[in-house]
């Protein structure tokens, strides 16, 4: 669905009136189209660690113009704070207020990037407090930002060096315009493995994705999205949507499997699918789910069991299937779709907010079982996402719902399905049991 008020502020004499009146001002964000560059500007690395000293040099074998030191009044595309030595919530300052006197410098749809360690690892108290402290920064920081300028981490285990495989491809990510609407969030890189791209333009070249809940909306974008990145997709979803189901395959020259995944049998067939049409299976998206709202005073039983079946169970039962299948061994992704309301509920959605809190903590312990042969398994966690189900809200709830987030308004399917490709490519290899929100930070709850 468009947003026109957003359209109709971000330029000309539209913007002269929201700026007078104090209305919110969104702009049109920055979003990933292919040979796109990366940034659009200069990109300051700030950090006196010989971390930020390796950052800065593989940003210039990037081909990105890279300032160590801010010239005046030049317009930045990107900073990035080097984070990874702090010891001492003393040590902070410099760095910090260092890009902190640019921020004035950055352009639109700027991107802000800090790289840090876990607070988990370190071994002192003032350590940990340094850490954690970097979260507190960013997610205020983020807050702070204005025309479509976001702020994100990266987090790194102590053993890992800034420049490890998948925090760079966590970088390249947190620049493009593919995180156009993540915003005040972190990533954590806990292994050496991934590799980038030969071809950033095609980073799943070679892989066959299986995408659930695919004929419409999210997942369609999904489909799409992996398709663009180079994967043979195989779209999956319910007889009753076969239609639209069968358009989305045709339209990414995929193949389409009509069954329902709650199903006791549905592992078994999307792996007998995916490997006799086209030979092999890389990378599982779990997107179907359903919505049964209805206040817990009211709930009945099936529109309780309902959700929970299609929305958690289902992934279970598929993902047990997978871990134990001979085609699903060789660095497999798994993506999962949870949701803000997971994380910080949503009122008259307790069914769903069990469901997708499910999901969540069913990536964190699948996590281990993926490692024996070097797979990931990770969540998004969208926000307010303009899609079809939105759009019928009451205009009011809507308008509010889009702008209760640092940026102003809502995402797009396409922001879900650029995140769900970057953790489903060789580049995050190294992140795993995570939940990314796409949510251009949601301002309302946890």
């Amino acid at each position: 669905m468009t947003d026109k008020y957003t359209q109709l502020v971000s330029h000309g004499l539209g913007r002269d009136v929201a700026k007078r009146l104090g209305l919110p001002q969104p702009v049109e964000l920055r979003r990933y189209q292919p040979g796109s560059p990366l940034v659009t500007g200069p990109v300051l690395v700030t950090g006196d660690s010989p971390g930020a000293d390796d950052i800065a040099t593989t940003l210039l074998g990037w081909g990105l113009d890279v300032r160590r030191n801010a010239l005046p009044k030049e317009k930045l595309g990107a900073i990035i704070v080097v984070l990874d030595a702090v010891q001492h919530p003393g040590d902070l300052a410099k760095p910090v207020l260092t890009a902190g006197t640019s921020l004035r410098d950055l352009g639109t749809n700027a991107r802000v990037v800090t790289i840090s360690r876990t607070s988990q690892s370190a071994q002192t108290p003032a350590g940990a407090a340094a850490r954690q402290g970097i979260d507190g920064l960013v997610r205020s920081l983020a807050k702070e930002l204005r025309a479509g300028s976001t702020a994100n981490g990266i987090l790194l285990d102590d053993d890992l060096a800034t420049t490890s495989p998948s925090a760079l491809g966590a970088l390249r990510f947190f620049l493009s315009g593919r995180s156009a609407y993540v915003d005040g969030q972190f990533l954590t890189v806990s292994s050496t493995l991934g590799t980038l791209p030969s071809d950033p333009d095609k980073p799943l070249a070679g892989k066959v994705a299986v995408v659930t809940g695919a004929a419409r909306g999210i997942g369609a974008a999904i489909a799409r999205t992996l398709h663009r990145d180079g994967a043979t997709i195989v779209a999956v979803d319910i007889p009753a949507a076969g239609d639209h189901l069968a358009a989305v395959a045709n339209e990414v020259r995929g193949t389409a499997l009509q069954f329902d995944i709650s199903r006791d049998d549905a592992g078994h067939r999307i792996i007998e699918h995916a490997v006799e049409r086209h030979g092999r299976l890389d990378i599982v998206v779990h997107n179907a789910g359903i919505t049964r709202d209805r206040l817990l005073a009211n709930m009945d039983e099936s529109r309780w069991q309902s959700v929970i079946a299609v929305n958690i169970a289902a992934q279970l039962s598929i993902n047990e299937v997978l871990l134990t299948s001979e085609h699903f061994k060789d660095a497999p992704r798994i993506v999962s779709v949870a949701s803000t309301s997971g994380i910080a509920g949503n009122r008259g959605q307790t069914n769903y907010g069990a469901s997708k809190g499910g999901v969540i903590g069913m990536v964190r312990s699948t996590a281990l079982l993926m490692e024996p042969f070097n797979g990931t398994i990770n969540a998004v966690a969208p926000g307010f996402i303009e899609t079809e189900m939105t759009a019928r809200m009451p205009f009011a709830i809507r308008e509010a719902a889009r702008r209760l987030n640092s940026l102003k308004q809502g995402g797009q399917p396409r922001d879900v399905a650029e995140t769900i490709s970057f953790l489903a490519s060789d580049a995050a290899g190294g992140i795993s049991g995570q939940v990314l929100r796409v949510c251009g930070q949601q301002l309302v709850g946890a």
